[in-house]
């Protein structure tokens, strides 16, 4: 991917898909995220879960200017005639409830449609199934408490990875993600990953559809599952990449981070400056 994108009459993609930003956190990457914003534009812009981060807001709530530019980047997609479609996802879930099942197409605010979820058909005809993905998380949808519990851990472990890495680049080491690594490690996380998918294409298959988009899991993954395309569009916590569709039909993950050779040692500050 070219660094510098020229600005045309056609959007550079025909849809983005987008998830687990988790903004109102400090391990939101949302430097990076409102570069990706401000540089793309499409005909679709779907934001499939935990933009916002209502679990951390009843404990505590981290706001800077970073985040503001990432609303206002949203806004701008909307207010420049892109459909925008935000679906809640478990840390969102407190918008679940503004949701009416007798309101044809959703609550729409600001130019944003709230969705329960929805269906996209891309321009090669595949009809692909769009939800957060947390209904068929067994540890979400029956055990609140252990997930909970879960996403403390998770963010304890996204903590002593800053030290961690600001040790790293003490010594002159490159940036690694210790959570990322005990997901890959972990035997029985590796498992509940296959189930996540399994789970997910199954219900799409059941419904009719080509495949399925969500996030959730921050993992991204574009693969077949039983014949049905299963597609994650990842997280901007740590991975930071966004779920594409070109013009043909043809889809693509694309890692921000590494097209455009950035780094998470990069101060914030700097990171908005050298964008602006």
């Amino acid at each position: 991917m070219n660094a510098s994108i020229i600005p045309s009459a056609r959007p550079l993609y025909r849809s983005v898909f987008l998830s687990d930003t988790h903004l109102g956190t400090r391990g939101a990457r949302c430097d990076f995220l409102a570069d990706f914003l401000r540089r793309t534009s499409c005909q679709h812009l779907f934001l499939v879960g935990d933009i916002f981060d209502g679990w951390r807001l009843r404990k505590s709530w981290y706001w800077d200017e970073y985040h503001d530019e990432v609303l206002r980047q949203i806004l701008r997609h909307a207010r420049g005639g892109t459909e925008v479609t935000y679906i809640p996802g478990n840390h969102d879930e407190m918008f679940r409830a503004w949701l009416d099942p007798i309101v044809p197409g959703g609550l729409e605010i600001a130019g944003i449609r709230l969705r329960q979820e929805a269906e996209h058909v891309t321009a090669a005809g595949k009809r692909l199934l769009v939800m957060h993905g947390d209904e068929f998380d067994s540890v979400v949808r029956y055990a609140k408490f252990l997930a909970l519990l879960g996403d403390g851990a998770y963010t304890a472990a996204l903590t002593f990875n800053r030290w961690f890495n600001a040790l790293r680049r003490r010594l002159g080491y490159p940036y690694w993600s210790l959570s990322a690594w005990l997901k890959r490690q972990v035997k029985e996380a590796v498992k509940a990953v296959d189930r996540f998918e399994s789970a997910l294409a199954n219900e799409a298959r059941r419904r009719g559809f080509d495949g399925v988009v969500c996030g959730h899991i921050h993992h991204a993954e574009m693969r077949e599952v039983q014949g049905v395309l299963y597609l994650n569009d990842g997280d901007w916590v740590e991975s930071c990449t966004a779920l594409v569709e070109h013009h043909d039909g043809r889809l693509e993950l694309i890692d921000w981070v590494a097209a455009n050779r950035l780094s998470f040692f990069t101060p914030r500050r700097t990171a908005l400056s050298a964008a602006a």
